[in-house]
């Protein structure tokens, strides 16, 4: 059931950073908008903004990325979890970076809404996150 319910949450994130209808992003307690998608001055990578809401209580599901993720905490408080490395304790003012391909997680801690705007620097024409086993 814990397998389950990982693979779920992991799959619901890639899913809603593909654009789903925010009906279901809204149902996984995530809400995720692509704001503005561009190729970069440097061949085969390209620019993603995205703005994101959790729940309180909700996980984003483990994953990674084909680039970079640069993310600046806009409301709320929330736990950042890369792995390898401590927990590290997010709120309003502050931003993060997790390097290219490394295994990560991000969940509310707050009672409100964690609203981040991530900005991804990716190789262009892979998948903007992967879940993580």
């Amino acid at each position: 059931m814990k397998t389950r319910n990982i693979l779920l949450a992991a799959a619901t994130c890639v899913a809603a950073l593909a654009a789903m209808p925010a009906a279901h992003a809204q149902a996984s307690g995530i809400k995720r908008e692509m704001v503005q998608r561009a190729d970069l001055s440097v061949p085969g990578r390209e620019a993603i903004v995205a703005w994101v809401e959790v729940a309180p209580g909700i996980m984003a599901g483990r994953h990674s990325h084909f680039g970079e993720e640069i993310s600046y905490v806009i409301e709320g408080e929330g736990e950042l979890l890369i792995e390898g490395e401590a927990p590290r304790k997010l709120k309003a003012g502050d931003a993060f970076v997790v390097p290219a391909g490394k295994v990560h997680d991000a969940r509310n801690t707050g009672s409100g809404p964690f609203k981040l705007v991530g900005v991804f620097v990716v190789e262009k024409d892979k998948p903007l996150a992967t879940p993580a086993k």
